[in-house]
This record gives C-alpha cells, structure tokens and sequence, in this order.
C-alpha cells in the first residue's frame, strides 16, 4: 500500500466532495470548498485564456469558470438540471469549477489512498494526485486543483502565442 502524503500525512481518513463530469468520478478534498451553488448562466470574458470559461457573479463577488469537462476531456460538461458550480479556493484564489453533478461525500481512509500509478507520474501526469480504491465501484480520482489551475496559465501562454 503506498499511502499518498499529499492526502493522509498526518490524517486517517479525509472527506471527499465527489464531482461526476463525462461520466467520469472525481473526488476533491473538502477544506478546498467554500460551496456548492447550482449552475447559472456564465459570462464569456473576451480574450481570456482557452481554459476559463467565464465569469459568473454570486452573491456581489465575480468569480472565473473552469468547466471541468473541457479541462479534462476536452469536451465541455453537461448543462442539465443537476449541473453544478463547485466554488473552490486554491493557493488563495476563488474559482468555480462547473461539473455535470455534484454526487455524494466521502470519508476516506488513508489506507484505501494510493498514488497514481508510476508510469502516468513518470511520464509527467499530474492532474490526479491520487486514487481511491472502493470496493464496491470504481475509483475516485482526487484532483490536484494546482496543477488544474498550471493548466489554465499554460493556456493562457497558448492563446497569447497564437495570437502573436
């Protein structure tokens, strides 16, 4: 068992708030999110970098979308009733992340953790920073919202470079 530090250093078990997008699992730490608001209309930002989707104003506070689909899978999340704006704060910033649903919480512990698998890190895979092994379903995937966010710079400098 290769326990993920990231995760479970010093902790048993850690909740997770699991995200369903293109059918997929994704689980995110919790102390990460202020809160969970339903999906509401997002306002394009001109120019902006390929990865943000726009911005969306809650409760007098604008806030950028990434729509998780399009980070991911290169295809934009579902906008059905169950879709969900996940607004998060990581290394400081707020951001929402919109996702086709918003499943379940999970309390997790640190033994049913692992890493990614060596070769995905070894080729330099990033964006899981961990796996949740359940007995009865598939994995959760843990984000690492950091590097989800070194997606949106880079994608910044792409759009800045094609436009040069």
């Amino acid at each position: 068992m290769a326990e993920n530090p990231s995760i479970a250093a010093t902790e048993t078990s850690v909740d997770l708030a699991c995200f369903e997008t293109r059918g997929r699992l994704y689980g995110i730490d919790v102390l990460q999110i202020r809160e969970i608001v339903r999906c509401q209309e997002v306002t394009p930002l001109p120019r902006a970098p390929e990865l943000i989707e726009g911005v969306i104003d809650l409760r007098g506070v604008v806030i950028p979308v990434i729509d998780l689909g399009h980070a991911l899978c290169s295809e934009p999340a579902d906008q059905g009733p169950g879709s969900r704006i996940a607004v998060l704060e990581v290394d400081g910033m707020v951001l929402g992340l919109r996702v086709d649903a918003a499943v379940d919480v999970i309390s997790v512990e640190a033994r049913d953790v692992d890493d990614p698998p060596a070769l995905a890190t070894q080729a330099g895979y990033e964006t899981v920073r961990a796996v949740v092994r359940r007995a009865d379903a598939a994995p959760v995937l843990v984000l690492s919202l950091e590097h989800l966010l070194e997606s949106v710079y880079r994608s910044a400098l792409h759009s800045a470079g094609a436009e040069a």
